[in-house]
């Protein structure tokens, strides 16, 4: 088993509206990873995951494509301590 890590990602260009917060949450269940998404209100989406560091940068890789009508110019992460908080994967409404 790989290091346990959670990173906090914070994704941005036309990425709320067109399916991205699902997409993500699919690539989560996909990835057996755990955490939540989020739209926040400039427009950017929040990604907080939790997983194995080796799966948690595939997940990330896979996050940054997106859905078709999704277009990520943008992503800014920030790795901390992992928690084992989170049950499952969510999508949080701020």
């Amino acid at each position: 088993m790989g290091r346990l890590v959670q990173v906090t990602a914070i994704i941005g260009g036309m990425v709320q509206g067109v399916g991205y917060r699902w997409f993500v949450t699919r690539s989560a269940m996909k990835f057996n990873v755990t955490g939540h998404v989020a739209n926040l209100p400039n427009g950017e989406v929040q990604v907080i995951v939790e997983g194995e560091d080796g799966i948690v940068k595939e997940f990330i890789k896979e996050i940054i494509v997106g859905p078709p009508n999704a277009s990520v110019n943008s992503i800014k992460t920030i790795e901390g301590e992992y928690t084992g908080k989170f049950k499952g994967f969510d999508v949080e409404y701020y």
